[in-house]
């Protein structure tokens, strides 16, 4: 279904050419002066230059024919050479009931859907979330809802950290503490164990012991480089004990990603990556495109059109140990081989971008991926605290993400049980419900690269632009609703008709621009402005609400056009906050 300024610019370009102008010229905007009119054109200003002529007499040659048409309400020529328009009410009445007709709400999907791997993520294995992981948890999980809903194959890797040093840590410290398990025994032989020998909370505590152990010991940290060694290269007892911390790791990540209703396709990490590791390096080397450095293996990938110094790709170390950039590129090798993605989007902390211009340039080079392949990096801007630092616990160590969404519910829970009666337990299924949407919303009406202050107390309030007064907006539509249907009334008789006030149709306005905002959104791979979007929509629908007695209204037809209007509006805000990643209960 049409944009509405591309239905509004049709009815413009025969005018246009009619008067002898060019139809290009028929461009239509959202008024920036909404007292005056709800769209306006401003091509006659572009035009009066070519035309050598005023360009209030272009406005009027094209206004001229326009006159009867039935789109509008009003259409009229203003100096110094504006065409200011309000649209007539049946047929913003009619573009909503096919709106409302359409499974996908006007939006148009992708006429050539792609494949796009979403990166995002990012957490380590046998370590805790903390609120570090929050924001590419939040982000990425709306960029691939926002590229399904357009209708393009998304998947979602969380790309693990699974391969590193802190796996020797953690061997090492094992082996200091339970010597006597099969996995450290060279004479074993043998099935090992099923059951692993810790739990994710032995896990949570043994690596931060280990690293504070590395940073003070250089023996115990020679052991641990030593123990990475040998897992790499396939010791089975060591390949074993990394069976166990992968499945214990992966089943606490799942349960707390899922608390965010963060779920990803791939659970992948770097050890996938390894395999492809040394057919490519060598590739590299082959083909001269690799060559030594001060002992370290390099990709030049500077250009002549750089403004600042790009240092070349290190593809592997003097030692000859892989780096992020290796396993980034092995990674790319293997998504190209099965999955032949159009695009690869990666969604990190901004300061890794040196690292990302580096890694693409690299495998546009060496042909790792085609050359039409986009490859796509958002770096996201910090979550700080009221005091403009990184968010922090009150002892100012980095909090768990378990224990923030924890707060954020106990908040919530106290807010809706001091409104009104309820079960606690309803309380409490709604508390996380809005919670979720409390956190979500937070972050994402943010402009992803940028950095945000993390204010629990703004973020749980019902009033301003919150995900709990997004929710409380639904819900009351909701409630409306099943008041209607009790008293005897029918959702699926009726439709939409013209608007008989002001509120009612800067509400039919608000939701005639869904469809253009969804698209710019996912183009410009930007979720906050969904979230401006459906606060605009909400601020619409409760002047409406606050205008309007909706139930009281004796007039049947015209009280079943507006209970079509609220179902219109619900249909919107549910399809826009599922894209984002929350939902909204029945009742708050």
């Amino acid at each position: 279904m049409e944009r509405m300024l591309d239905r509004i610019a049709q009815e413009l370009i025969p005018a246009f050419e009619k008067a002898g102008y060019d139809p290009s010229y028929a461009k239509v905007t959202v008024s920036n002066r909404p007292d005056l009119c709800e769209f306006q054109c401003n091509g006659a200003m572009a035009a009066a230059k070519a035309y050598k002529k005023a360009p209030i007499m272009i406005a009027n040659d094209v206004v001229g024919n326009l006159k009867d048409c039935p789109v509008f309400e009003e259409i009229s020529a203003v100096n110094p050479g504006f065409i200011n328009i309000r649209l007539s009410g049946e047929f913003l009445a009619e573009y909503l009931r096919r709106m409302q007709a359409d499974k996908d709400l006007s939006v148009e999907k992708a006429k050539e859907p792609k494949t796009i791997i979403v990166d995002y993520g990012g957490a380590n294995v046998a370590k805790p979330l903390h609120v570090g992981h929050l924001r590419s948890a939040i982000i990425g999980e709306s960029l691939k809802r926002m590229g399904r809903f357009m209708g393009h194959k998304v998947i979602g890797d969380v790309h693990l950290g699974d391969w590193g040093l802190q796996m020797g840590l953690i061997i090492t410290e094992l082996r200091r503490r339970q010597p006597e398990l099969p996995y450290f025994r060279e004479d074993f032989e043998g099935e090992y164990p099923e059951e692993a020998p810790f739990t994710i909370s032995d896990l949570e505590e043994i690596y931060p012991a280990a690293s504070k152990k590395s940073k003070e010991d250089e023996a115990y940290k020679e052991e641990a480089l030593e123990a990475t060694f040998q897992l790499q290269n396939g010791k089975p007892g060591y390949r074993a004990l990394w069976n166990h911390i992968m499945r214990v790791s992966v089943t606490d990540l799942k349960k707390n990603y899922g608390k965010l209703n963060v779920e990803f396709d791939l659970w992948k990490g770097e050890s996938d990556a390894q395999p492809y590791i040394p057919d490519m390096v060598q590739d590299l080397k082959d083909r001269g495109l690799a060559h030594e450095d001060q002992g370290a293996l390099v990709v030049d990938v500077k250009e002549e059109t750089d403004t600042k110094e790009i240092p070349p790709c290190i593809i592997l170390k003097s030692d000859g140990a892989s780096l992020y950039a290796t396993t980034d590129l092995a990674t790319m090798v293997e998504r190209m081989k099965l999955y032949q993605p159009d695009e690869l989007l990666y969604l990190t902390d901004k300061r890794q971008e040196m690292h990302f211009i580096q890694v693409f340039r690299c495998a546009k080079k060496a042909g790792i991926v085609k050359e039409d392949t986009k490859l796509t990096f958002l770096g996201f801007g910090t979550m700080n605290g009221k005091d403009g630092k990184p968010f922090k616990t009150r002892d100012g160590g980095v909090m768990r993400l378990e224990n923030l969404i924890g707060e954020i519910n106990e908040e919530m829970f106290r807010k809706i049980v001091d409104n009104h009666e309820i079960d606690p337990e309803e309380a409490k299924k709604t508390a996380e419900i809005v919670g979720l949407a409390a956190i979500k919303y937070g972050d994402l009406s943010n402009q992803a690269s940028k950095d945000y202050v993390f204010d629990i107390d703004r973020f749980t309030s019902f009033e301003g632009n919150t995900g709990p007064y997004i929710l409380y907006t639904i819900v009351r539509i909701k409630s409306i609703l099943a008041k209607y249907e009790n008293a005897g009334g029918s959702l699926n008789e009726g439709q939409i008709h013209a608007a008989v006030n002001e509120s009612e149709k800067a509400l039919m306005l608000e939701l005639s621009k869904f469809n253009a905002m969804m698209e710019t959104a996912c183009e410009e791979i930007a979720p906050h402005k969904i979230c401006s979007y459906i606060y605009d929509l909400a601020n619409a629908f409760n002047r409406f609400y606050h205008e309007t007695k909706i139930l009281t209204e004796e007039n049947e037809q015209q009280k079943s056009s507006w209970i079509h209007l609220l179902m219109l509006t619900r249909d919107v805000l549910e399809t826009a906050i599922d894209v984002l990643g929350f939902s909204a209960p029945e009742r708050m």
